[in-house]
């Protein structure tokens, strides 16, 4: 799959910081923002109660923070956006190629068994209106999906290593096979995330990519460039999911690319190579609305 190095999603970094209230702001696909079937969002760090490295809107469940102000963070990010912070649904990652299914059968489950069947997923997806899923991130690419044809959403949490792994195609094969979804009429956001001119990574990460089956070699290639002064190796991650959904039948000009970097604008996103492990999460979510 042939995708130029000047895309139209590269081109136009859709840049909309939407200050829901004095406690709330979230970063919005401008190209989706005017849908009437979906809501989306990508949290940034404005707001919020959380303080030092997970300072303020830190709405990740499964971090260090107080369990206090993370609940007080939801509640508040749900508040401005209209949702019941029971139907927030946010898993468990751990960089693997677990997706799940949210369906009326598993809302019908306890609070304990959702729990438990989120424990090591990295991908939701939902036909059921009114229930958002998310994913929470801190440099790794937030990928959010949607079919109009059958009307299903997915999130997705890509690092590198799903990335490596095919987090993303998988996910849009499980809709294909879970709801018959037609991937030339998908349409996907790539959200904040660490961009290729800051992730700099070791030789036994770039060996995992070119053993990694999940580009042809030219476009593996592709995805490096060599630093000038330091002679690293940098990866394009952007890229590489871009070209995992054309691979898997999107149409170029439906992927939209946030192109912001969270590692140079850490102020306003959480980044983890920046504040560390121990620091908040950028949640990014999408759900339908009723039809």
């Amino acid at each position: 799959m042939r995708i130029g190095r000047t895309t139209r999603t590269r081109r136009n970094h859709l840049m909309a910081i939407n200050r829901l209230n004095d406690k709330v702001e979230v970063w919005q696909c401008a190209e989706w923002m005017g849908d009437c079937h979906i809501s989306h969002f990508s949290t940034t760090r404005f707001g919020g109660v959380s303080q030092g490295a997970f300072g303020g809107m830190n709405a990740g469940r499964y971090t260090d923070d107080d369990p206090t102000h993370v609940q007080q963070n939801v509640e508040w990010l749900c508040e401005a956006l209209h949702l019941s912070p029971e139907r927030l649904l946010m898993p468990h990652q751990t960089h693997g190629t677990c997706i799940r299914k949210v369906d009326a059968s598993f809302l019908q489950e306890t609070k304990r068994a959702q729990e438990e069947a989120l424990e090591g997923v990295d991908a939701l997806a939902t036909d059921v209106p009114g229930v958002c899923v998310a994913v929470s991130t801190a440099d790794c690419v937030p990928v959010l999906l949607y079919a109009p044809d059958k009307q299903v959403v997915a999130a997705v949490h890509a690092g590198w290593r799903g990335v490596v792994q095919g987090i993303v195609p998988r996910t849009v094969a499980f809709c294909r096979a879970e709801y018959g979804c037609d991937a030339s009429q998908m349409e996907a956001v790539i959200g904040p995330s660490i961009s290729q001119a800051a992730f700099e990574v070791g030789e036994e990460v770039v060996e995992q990519f070119r053993q990694s089956q999940a580009w042809t070699k030219e476009d593996t290639e592709s995805l490096f460039r060599k630093h000038p002064e330091t002679g690293k190796t940098h990866i394009d991650l952007w890229r590489g999911v871009q070209l995992q959904l054309c691979q898997e039948g999107l149409v170029e000009n439906r992927i939209h690319l946030a192109g912001i970097c969270t590692y140079q604008q850490a102020d306003r996103f959480f980044s983890a190579r920046r504040l560390g492990i121990r620091s908040g999460r950028i949640l990014s979510g999408i759900w339908l609305h009723a039809r």
